[in-house]
Protein backbone atom coordinates (compact mmCIF):
# COMPACT_ATOMS: atom_id res chain seq x y z
CA UNK A 1 0.00 0.00 0.00
CA UNK A 2 1.32 3.23 -0.98
CA UNK A 3 1.38 5.92 2.41
CA UNK A 4 1.08 8.78 -0.15
CA UNK A 5 -1.95 8.07 -1.69
CA UNK A 6 -5.01 9.09 -0.44
CA UNK A 7 -6.92 5.86 1.68
CA UNK A 8 -10.98 5.76 0.59
CA UNK A 9 -13.32 3.55 1.60
CA UNK A 10 -15.68 2.47 -1.07
CA UNK A 11 -18.77 0.11 -1.59
CA UNK A 12 -17.40 -3.02 -2.28
CA UNK A 13 -19.89 -3.51 -5.66
CA UNK A 14 -18.10 -0.79 -7.06
CA UNK A 15 -14.89 -2.79 -7.18
CA UNK A 16 -16.32 -5.56 -9.31
CA UNK A 17 -16.96 -7.61 -5.69
CA UNK A 18 -19.96 -10.12 -6.75
CA UNK A 19 -21.88 -9.02 -3.08
CA UNK A 20 -24.73 -7.61 -4.31
CA UNK A 21 -28.21 -9.24 -3.23
CA UNK A 22 -28.03 -10.94 -6.88
CA UNK A 23 -24.79 -12.48 -6.74
CA UNK A 24 -23.43 -9.70 -8.86
CA UNK A 25 -21.56 -6.51 -8.91
CA UNK A 26 -21.40 -2.80 -9.75
CA UNK A 27 -18.26 -2.27 -11.44
CA UNK A 28 -17.20 1.27 -12.26
CA UNK A 29 -14.22 1.64 -14.71
CA UNK A 30 -13.33 5.13 -14.11
CA UNK A 31 -12.89 3.90 -10.32
CA UNK A 32 -10.79 1.42 -10.40
CA UNK A 33 -9.10 2.32 -13.39
CA UNK A 34 -8.58 6.16 -13.62
CA UNK A 35 -9.17 6.55 -9.60
CA UNK A 36 -7.28 3.59 -9.15
CA UNK A 37 -3.82 5.09 -10.07
CA UNK A 38 -4.19 7.96 -7.28
CA UNK A 39 -5.80 6.17 -4.49
CA UNK A 40 -6.25 2.81 -2.34
CA UNK A 41 -9.38 1.24 -1.76
CA UNK A 42 -10.96 -0.15 1.27
CA UNK A 43 -13.91 -1.97 0.29
CA UNK A 44 -17.03 -2.36 2.69
CA UNK A 45 -20.42 -3.95 2.38
CA UNK A 46 -22.55 -3.50 5.30
CA UNK A 47 -25.15 -6.06 3.88
CA UNK A 48 -22.79 -9.08 4.06
CA UNK A 49 -21.45 -8.09 7.13
CA UNK A 50 -24.69 -8.18 8.36
CA UNK A 51 -24.58 -11.68 7.48
CA UNK A 52 -27.39 -10.75 5.20
CA UNK A 53 -25.80 -13.35 2.46
CA UNK A 54 -24.57 -13.82 -1.37
CA UNK A 55 -27.58 -14.05 -2.54
CA UNK A 56 -30.01 -12.61 -0.54
CA UNK A 57 -33.74 -11.60 -0.90
CA UNK A 58 -33.53 -7.72 -1.69
CA UNK A 59 -34.66 -4.60 0.81
CA UNK A 60 -35.76 -1.32 1.08
CA UNK A 61 -36.15 1.41 3.07
CA UNK A 62 -40.19 1.62 4.41
CA UNK A 63 -41.59 4.23 7.12
CA UNK A 64 -43.50 2.79 9.43
CA UNK A 65 -44.93 4.57 12.46
CA UNK A 66 -41.90 7.37 11.63
CA UNK A 67 -39.07 5.07 11.29
CA UNK A 68 -36.98 3.97 9.06
CA UNK A 69 -36.82 0.59 8.42
CA UNK A 70 -34.86 -1.67 6.09
CA UNK A 71 -37.44 -4.71 5.21
CA UNK A 72 -37.46 -7.71 2.44
CA UNK A 73 -39.25 -6.25 -0.85
CA UNK A 74 -41.46 -9.26 -0.88
CA UNK A 75 -41.95 -9.77 2.99
CA UNK A 76 -42.34 -6.73 4.80
CA UNK A 77 -42.42 -9.34 8.08
CA UNK A 78 -38.77 -9.50 8.08
CA UNK A 79 -36.83 -6.36 9.04
CA UNK A 80 -33.19 -6.56 8.90
CA UNK A 81 -32.90 -3.03 10.20
CA UNK A 82 -31.17 -4.08 13.22
CA UNK A 83 -28.70 -6.39 12.28
CA UNK A 84 -27.89 -3.76 9.54
CA UNK A 85 -27.58 -1.19 11.99
CA UNK A 86 -24.65 -3.87 14.05
CA UNK A 87 -23.08 -3.93 10.71
CA UNK A 88 -22.60 -0.47 10.43
CA UNK A 89 -21.24 0.36 13.99
CA UNK A 90 -18.84 -2.65 13.32
CA UNK A 91 -17.88 -1.29 10.45
CA UNK A 92 -17.51 2.16 11.73
CA UNK A 93 -15.14 1.03 14.63
CA UNK A 94 -12.76 -0.65 11.83
CA UNK A 95 -13.16 2.97 9.90
CA UNK A 96 -10.57 5.00 12.79
CA UNK A 97 -8.03 2.21 12.22
CA UNK A 98 -7.91 3.10 8.29
CA UNK A 99 -7.43 6.50 8.63
CA UNK A 100 -9.21 7.11 5.63
CA UNK A 101 -9.66 10.20 3.33
CA UNK A 102 -12.58 9.91 1.99
CA UNK A 103 -15.56 7.46 0.98
CA UNK A 104 -17.60 6.46 -2.41
CA UNK A 105 -20.79 5.07 -1.84
CA UNK A 106 -23.04 3.28 -4.12
CA UNK A 107 -26.37 5.43 -5.18
CA UNK A 108 -29.89 4.14 -4.14
CA UNK A 109 -28.57 1.69 -1.70
CA UNK A 110 -30.96 1.04 1.18
CA UNK A 111 -27.37 0.39 3.08
CA UNK A 112 -25.12 2.88 1.27
CA UNK A 113 -26.59 5.70 -0.57
CA UNK A 114 -26.05 8.98 0.56
CA UNK A 115 -29.08 10.90 -0.84
CA UNK A 116 -32.22 10.40 -2.72
CA UNK A 117 -33.18 6.62 -2.05
CA UNK A 118 -36.14 5.65 -2.16
CA UNK A 119 -38.77 5.74 0.66
CA UNK A 120 -41.60 3.76 0.69
CA UNK A 121 -44.34 4.34 3.08
CA UNK A 122 -46.47 1.45 4.93
CA UNK A 123 -48.96 0.54 4.97
CA UNK A 124 -48.73 0.67 0.86
CA UNK A 125 -50.28 3.46 -1.49
CA UNK A 126 -50.62 3.60 -4.79
CA UNK A 127 -48.24 6.70 -4.57
CA UNK A 128 -44.42 6.28 -5.91
CA UNK A 129 -41.64 5.88 -3.20
CA UNK A 130 -40.47 9.17 -2.07
CA UNK A 131 -36.92 9.73 -2.62
CA UNK A 132 -35.83 11.76 0.48
CA UNK A 133 -33.53 8.33 2.26
CA UNK A 134 -30.41 8.13 3.15
CA UNK A 135 -29.22 4.39 3.31
CA UNK A 136 -28.63 2.70 6.91
CA UNK A 137 -24.84 2.80 7.18
CA UNK A 138 -24.44 6.41 5.20
CA UNK A 139 -26.00 7.82 7.64
CA UNK A 140 -24.16 6.79 10.60
CA UNK A 141 -20.74 7.02 8.63
CA UNK A 142 -22.39 11.18 7.82
CA UNK A 143 -23.01 11.31 11.73
CA UNK A 144 -20.25 9.80 12.75
CA UNK A 145 -17.46 11.47 10.48
CA UNK A 146 -19.08 14.86 9.46
CA UNK A 147 -15.86 15.84 7.96
CA UNK A 148 -15.34 13.00 6.09
CA UNK A 149 -15.39 13.87 2.37
CA UNK A 150 -18.40 11.76 0.82
CA UNK A 151 -19.66 10.98 -2.60
CA UNK A 152 -21.58 8.37 -4.75
CA UNK A 153 -20.33 7.07 -8.14
CA UNK A 154 -22.88 8.50 -10.18
CA UNK A 155 -22.11 11.55 -9.27
CA UNK A 156 -18.73 11.17 -10.06
CA UNK A 157 -20.00 11.44 -13.37
CA UNK A 158 -20.38 15.26 -12.96
CA UNK A 159 -17.07 17.16 -13.65
CA UNK A 160 -17.91 19.96 -11.26
CA UNK A 161 -19.04 17.49 -8.44
CA UNK A 162 -15.82 15.25 -9.47
CA UNK A 163 -13.56 17.51 -8.77
CA UNK A 164 -15.44 18.78 -5.90
CA UNK A 165 -15.20 15.39 -4.18
CA UNK A 166 -11.59 14.91 -5.08
CA UNK A 167 -10.43 18.16 -3.82
CA UNK A 168 -11.77 17.54 -0.50
CA UNK A 169 -10.39 14.46 -0.83
CA UNK A 170 -7.14 16.21 -0.81
CA UNK A 171 -7.37 18.64 1.58
CA UNK A 172 -8.76 16.00 4.17
CA UNK A 173 -5.52 14.13 3.55
CA UNK A 174 -3.42 17.13 3.92
CA UNK A 175 -5.32 17.80 7.58
CA UNK A 176 -4.22 13.90 8.18
CA UNK A 177 -0.62 14.63 8.14
CA UNK A 178 -1.16 18.07 9.95
CA UNK A 179 -2.38 16.16 12.58
CA UNK A 180 0.08 13.53 12.62
CA UNK A 181 2.44 15.41 15.00
CA UNK A 182 0.55 17.60 17.80
CA UNK A 183 -1.13 20.80 16.22
CA UNK A 184 0.64 24.08 16.98
CA UNK A 185 -1.23 27.40 16.73
CA UNK A 186 1.41 28.14 13.96
CA UNK A 187 0.86 25.01 11.94
CA UNK A 188 -2.92 26.06 12.12
CA UNK A 189 -2.41 29.70 10.75
CA UNK A 190 -0.27 27.84 8.00
CA UNK A 191 -2.34 25.66 6.73
CA UNK A 192 -5.21 28.07 6.58
CA UNK A 193 -3.39 30.41 4.71
CA UNK A 194 -2.07 27.57 2.22
CA UNK A 195 -5.41 26.92 1.43
CA UNK A 196 -6.79 30.82 1.47
CA UNK A 197 -7.89 31.09 -2.13
CA UNK A 198 -8.91 27.71 -2.10
CA UNK A 199 -11.40 28.44 0.31
CA UNK A 200 -12.25 31.88 -1.22
CA UNK A 201 -13.36 29.74 -4.49
CA UNK A 202 -15.60 28.24 -2.56
CA UNK A 203 -17.41 30.87 -0.21
CA UNK A 204 -15.83 34.25 0.75
CA UNK A 205 -17.80 34.27 3.84
CA UNK A 206 -16.93 31.37 5.09
CA UNK A 207 -13.27 32.47 4.65
CA UNK A 208 -13.70 35.29 6.79
CA UNK A 209 -15.46 32.62 9.18
CA UNK A 210 -12.52 30.51 8.86
CA UNK A 211 -9.94 33.48 9.34
CA UNK A 212 -12.20 34.62 12.98
CA UNK A 213 -11.58 30.75 14.13
CA UNK A 214 -7.51 30.83 13.00
CA UNK A 215 -6.79 33.88 14.89
CA UNK A 216 -8.10 31.75 18.36
CA UNK A 217 -5.58 29.52 18.30
CA UNK A 218 -3.00 29.99 20.61
CA UNK A 219 -5.96 31.96 22.96
CA UNK A 220 -8.15 29.05 23.30
CA UNK A 221 -7.76 24.59 23.40
CA UNK A 222 -6.18 23.88 20.03
CA UNK A 223 -8.36 20.31 20.45
CA UNK A 224 -11.70 22.15 19.78
CA UNK A 225 -10.50 24.66 17.71
CA UNK A 226 -9.28 22.12 15.17
CA UNK A 227 -12.67 19.97 15.40
CA UNK A 228 -14.60 22.98 14.67
CA UNK A 229 -11.95 24.55 12.38
CA UNK A 230 -11.92 20.81 9.88
CA UNK A 231 -15.93 20.74 10.34
CA UNK A 232 -16.10 24.25 8.76
CA UNK A 233 -13.69 23.99 6.10
CA UNK A 234 -15.12 20.46 4.91
CA UNK A 235 -18.51 22.55 4.67
CA UNK A 236 -17.32 25.20 2.80
CA UNK A 237 -15.23 23.43 0.28
CA UNK A 238 -18.51 20.66 -0.70
CA UNK A 239 -19.69 23.89 -1.96
CA UNK A 240 -19.54 24.64 -5.60
CA UNK A 241 -17.50 27.33 -6.43
CA UNK A 242 -19.35 29.26 -9.81
CA UNK A 243 -17.06 31.02 -12.51
CA UNK A 244 -17.85 34.28 -10.63
CA UNK A 245 -16.10 32.82 -7.76
CA UNK A 246 -13.28 31.42 -9.25
CA UNK A 247 -13.03 34.41 -11.34
CA UNK A 248 -12.49 36.64 -8.78
CA UNK A 249 -9.72 34.39 -7.30
CA UNK A 250 -8.00 34.30 -10.50
CA UNK A 251 -8.18 38.22 -10.47
CA UNK A 252 -6.88 38.46 -6.46
CA UNK A 253 -3.85 35.89 -7.89
CA UNK A 254 -3.11 37.85 -10.73
CA UNK A 255 -2.14 41.34 -8.05
CA UNK A 256 0.53 39.31 -6.94
CA UNK A 257 2.16 39.81 -9.82
CA UNK A 258 5.40 42.11 -10.34
CA UNK A 259 4.12 46.01 -12.02
CA UNK A 260 7.12 44.92 -14.47
CA UNK A 261 4.61 42.25 -16.20
CA UNK A 262 4.51 43.16 -20.06
CA UNK A 263 1.36 44.97 -20.81
CA UNK A 264 0.20 42.89 -23.07
CA UNK A 265 1.08 39.61 -20.65
CA UNK A 266 -1.38 41.45 -18.29
CA UNK A 267 -3.95 41.84 -21.28
CA UNK A 268 -3.97 38.56 -21.98
CA UNK A 269 -4.70 37.31 -18.85
CA UNK A 270 -7.27 39.76 -18.59
CA UNK A 271 -8.98 38.30 -21.40
CA UNK A 272 -8.03 34.62 -20.51
CA UNK A 273 -10.23 35.24 -17.19
CA UNK A 274 -12.72 36.84 -18.59
CA UNK A 275 -13.46 34.24 -21.47
CA UNK A 276 -13.03 31.48 -18.46
CA UNK A 277 -16.24 33.65 -16.69
CA UNK A 278 -18.05 33.36 -19.69
CA UNK A 279 -17.99 29.94 -20.50
CA UNK A 280 -16.24 29.40 -23.55
CA UNK A 281 -12.90 28.12 -21.29
CA UNK A 282 -12.13 25.35 -19.05
CA UNK A 283 -10.31 26.94 -15.94
CA UNK A 284 -6.96 24.96 -16.56
CA UNK A 285 -6.53 27.51 -19.53
CA UNK A 286 -6.36 30.61 -16.91
CA UNK A 287 -4.72 27.97 -14.25
CA UNK A 288 -2.06 27.54 -16.64
CA UNK A 289 -1.20 30.78 -18.00
CA UNK A 290 -0.40 32.30 -14.11
CA UNK A 291 1.41 29.16 -13.08
CA UNK A 292 3.24 30.23 -16.38
CA UNK A 293 3.85 34.01 -15.11
CA UNK A 294 4.79 32.94 -11.72
CA UNK A 295 7.27 30.79 -12.58
CA UNK A 296 8.86 33.58 -14.48
CA UNK A 297 7.98 35.84 -11.51
CA UNK A 298 8.44 33.56 -7.76
CA UNK A 299 6.29 34.67 -5.42
CA UNK A 300 7.00 32.92 -2.18
CA UNK A 301 3.37 33.34 -0.81
CA UNK A 302 1.46 32.33 -3.96
CA UNK A 303 4.07 29.61 -4.38
CA UNK A 304 2.41 27.57 -1.27
CA UNK A 305 -0.99 28.13 -2.93
CA UNK A 306 -3.22 24.46 -3.37
CA UNK A 307 -5.57 26.41 -5.59
CA UNK A 308 -2.78 26.53 -8.24
CA UNK A 309 -1.97 22.83 -7.64
CA UNK A 310 -5.76 21.21 -5.76
CA UNK A 311 -4.65 17.56 -7.22
CA UNK A 312 -2.70 15.53 -9.38
CA UNK A 313 -2.38 17.38 -12.76
CA UNK A 314 -2.92 13.69 -14.14
CA UNK A 315 -6.47 13.45 -13.00
CA UNK A 316 -7.48 16.52 -15.65
CA UNK A 317 -9.97 17.72 -13.35
CA UNK A 318 -9.89 21.28 -13.87
CA UNK A 319 -9.88 20.65 -18.07
CA UNK A 320 -13.60 19.89 -17.62
CA UNK A 321 -14.87 23.28 -15.28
Amino acid sequence: MDKNKPLLGISSCLLGNSVRFDSGHKHNAYITETLGHYFEFVPFCPEVTAGLGIPRPAIHLVRRDQDLRALQVKNHAIDVTAPLQAASEQLLKNLNLFNLSGFILKKDSPSCGMERVKVYEEPATSQAPERNGVGLFAAQLQKQFPPLPLEEEGRLCDPILRENFIGRVFVYQRWQHLLQTPLTANALVEFHADHKYLIMAHDQTGLKELGQLVALAGKTDLAILQQEYIQKLMQILAKRASRGQQGNVLAHLMGYLPDSLERADRAELVETIQQYQQGYLPLIVPITLLKHHFRKHPHPYIGRQYYLKPHPSELMLLNSI
